[in-house]
């Protein structure tokens, strides 16, 4: 037999290297460089570009509406396009691929498709233990190469500067850290392009709901945009934090007494749009909306004008109003999901979202009462409680409360820095008033500047302009009442409903029959109800220098039987059944009556892979 001796040249062809990523829905990729063939045996780009595997993480985004996206296309990529180091291939680790799938396999259920087979975490990932790479880290926000800073600086030190998405993730963290026994991070959900939602809380029992300690809440940049908000709640964590450790009582009484939520960022995507822009660039429109085009305050459910509708009712509730069926036919960005899921799970007390563009407290309705009117005074039940918030906010800042109109703000002087939303302009759609109808959270508006975007020599001066008024503002989370509603053998009871008379709007009681009811000074008349249990009613008087929240308990008798016009569901009840934001599916497809068998052999994706003849992903189908 003869021995086939191959050229030293062509030896050296057959040795896969390292190339750069060319692959247009992979370039985002934590990584600059793969090698071919990839983990699929597949050889080339050009081989990639044309198989079922790229075509669908190319359409993932579209076909679950976002949900689990980026993150599935950065884990498909990490397989299509391993990461290559010193010409050689380095797996994508197992434990990612595994989380990934707990979460996102119901998005695929949901519309009938197959786990991919390329995105097996047993066969195409690797242990931690066998050397492999997080594709998502990028997503986390792992810390950048940060400036050097004296080793030397006091632990009180705050650094006045922008910080970048991946800076603001990694001082939060470090944050909670250096104060664990106080502070913890979680994230309440992800943006479009799948950012993490992250939020530092504070309280003594970080995690929990502790019992008759109210939820606070302060959310930033909403508007990509409008940045010194997402800035101040970074300076405040770490101002908290510090302060803390250094026996502040002030500080101390408030986390000991209060659990307080800061959410810096809720529009991170825009605030990269923003930022490409630089400092001292005072844009009204590059990054203001989402990656999706969407403005995050106009993107709630319009619940203000069925409050409107219902104001001439008599007993009709102004409250907990549940969001209608035809909300979700639009366009709803997962920022905005993300938010009323939060609503739902912690009971917000009270609230703030930090904007920029003017210098004033802005508070509900932002919504007109009359629809052709864009400034008419439209005010809620709570119109003396929501100005006093206001007032808290404004009275305590040195330029605002400043009575010169030849300043930033100086058009609201004569009004005290304040003014109702619908009376300055109206919109629909807002979060303010999304909280206040729909939960028992009370939420305004700090237009904290009217540079959305200042100079970094800028932001020391704003920090200080606003310190007392953020600190200020979360004191009056204990005004007004707070209490227990259970039964005579001591049971919580949920949902209880307390009545202020006179004040056509309701809160209720959480989980474990504990309720806040901010009121101003004053005498009321409070009631407490619940379902199967009478009425209970008591007279209390807050006087006009109390600022802790009075205590004020309920025990319910249970009724044998009830008028028949107790029995009767409230006409808004009869909705909740029928709760959109539990219920809607936002991958599910309707239902056609009548197709037939035939028709729904292939599901209503399958159109997506129409252009593969030969490799069309059966794979993908359940039920092929």
């Amino acid at each position: 037999m003869k021995q086939v001796i191959f050229p030293v040249f062509l030896l050296i062809l057959f040795i896969a290297k390292c190339v750069d990523i060319s692959l247009s829905s992979c370039t985002d990729v934590a990584y600059t460089q793969t090698m071919y063939p990839n983990l699929l045996d597949q050889k080339s780009r050009q081989v990639i570009e044309y198989s079922s595997e790229y075509i669908l993480i190319s359409v993932l985004h579209n076909l679950l509406q976002g949900e689990c996206n980026p993150d599935l296309r950065l884990l498909g990529c990490s397989v299509l396009a391993p990461q290559c180091e010193k010409d050689k291939v380095i797996k994508p680790c197992r434990h990612v691929c595994e989380h990934l799938k707990k979460n996102c396999l119901p998005a695929f259920d949901a519309i009938d498709m197959a786990w991919p087979y390329f995105l097996d975490c047993d066969r195409f990932f690797a242990g931690e233990e066998e050397g492999c790479f997080d594709p998502l880290a990028k997503l986390r926000g792992e810390p950048e190469v940060e400036e050097d800073l004296p080793s030397d600086l006091p632990a009180t030190f705050i650094q006045f500067k922008h910080h970048s998405y991946s800076q603001m993730v990694s001082i939060l963290k470090k944050t909670a850290s250096r104060c664990s026994h106080i502070a913890t991070t979680y994230s309440i959900g992800r943006s479009f392009e799948g950012k993490d939602l992250f939020v530092i809380e504070f309280s003594t029992k970080p995690g929990h709901h502790e019992l008759l300690k109210p939820e606070f809440k302060y959310i930033g940049n909403m508007h990509g945009n409008e940045v010194v908000g997402k800035e101040l709640l970074i300076y405040l964590a770490q101002y908290l934090c510090s302060e803390y450790l250094l026996g502040n009582p002030r500080i101390q009484n408030l986390i000991n007494n209060t659990r307080i939520h800061l959410l810096p960022s809720l529009n991170p995507d825009g605030y990269e749009l923003a930022a490409e822009e630089g400092a001292g660039y005072n844009g009204w429109v590059i990054g203001r909306q989402t990656a999706q085009n969407l403005d995050l305050n106009r993107n709630f459910p319009d619940l203000t004008s069925e409050a409107y509708r219902r104001a001439g009712i008599r007993g009709a509730r102004l409250d907990h109003i549940p969001i209608p069926q035809s909300y979700w036919w639009g366009k709803v960005a997962p920022e905005t999901k993300a938010v009323m899921k939060w609503l739902r799970s912690i009971p917000f007390v009270l609230s703030a979202s930090l904007h920029g563009g003017e210098l004033v407290v802005t508070y509900p309705y932002d919504y007109s009462r009359h629809p052709l009117e864009e400034k008419m005074f439209s005010p809620t039940p709570d119109e003396k409680m929501f100005k006093m918030l206001a007032k808290a906010y404004a009275d305590a800042h040195p330029v605002i409360s400043d009575r010169s109109e030849l300043r930033c703000g100086g058009n609201f002087v004569k009004r005290g820095g304040i003014i109702n939303g619908a009376e300055w302009y109206s919109f629909t759609g807002g979060m303010a008033d999304f909280n206040y109808l729909h939960t028992n959270c009370f939420e305004i508006t700090v237009e904290v500047g009217c540079e959305k975007f200042p100079l970094e020599e800028e932001l020391f001066t704003i920090w200080h302009e606003n310190r007392d008024s953020l600190l200020n503002y979360m004191e009056m989370v204990h005004r007004g009442i707070k209490g227990i509603v259970s039964d005579k053998f001591g049971n919580p009871i949920k949902n209880a409903r307390i009545s202020v008379r006179g004040i056509q709007h309701d809160v209720t009681t959480a989980a474990d029959g504990d309720y806040w009811r901010l009121l101003p000074p004053g005498t009321y008349i409070i009631s407490a109800q619940a379902v199967g249990y009478s009425r209970v009613m008591k007279r209390v008087t807050l006087p006009t220098k109390m600022k802790q929240a009075g205590r004020v308990d309920f025990v319910l008798r249970p009724v044998e039987a009830w008028p028949n016009k107790l029995l009767r569901r409230p006409m808004e009840d009869a909705y909740d059944q029928y709760d959109p934001l539990e219920l809607f599916d936002p991958h599910a497809q309707p239902e056609t009556r009548g197709r037939s068998a035939q028709a729904r052999e292939k599901p209503w994706w399958w159109s997506y892979f129409s252009s593969l003849d030969l490799h069309k992903p059966l794979w993908l189908l359940k039920h092929p």
